[in-house]
């Protein structure tokens, strides 16, 4: 993993803090990743046909990257 830094308002911060107090995730990193994985699920994949055409075209890409080296 990669670590980055965000800066928040901190009633985000504290948001986070009551969901880790509350058991449901164990840390503000873990809940942090559920968020940023649900917002790309939901922005950038929205059903599986858009995965599949997604990884399709990074397959296209990779093939033309290689072909210019």
């Amino acid at each position: 993993m990669k670590t980055i830094s965000v800066n928040v308002p901190i009633t985000f911060v504290k948001g986070l803090e009551d969901l880790v107090d509350k058991g449901m995730y164990a840390n503000r990193s873990e809940a942090i990743r559920v968020a940023i994985r649900d917002l790309l699920k939901r922005e950038l994949y929205d059903d599986e046909e858009q995965l599949v055409q997604t990884k399709e075209l990074r397959k296209i890409r990779l093939k033309g990257n290689q072909q210019h080296l």
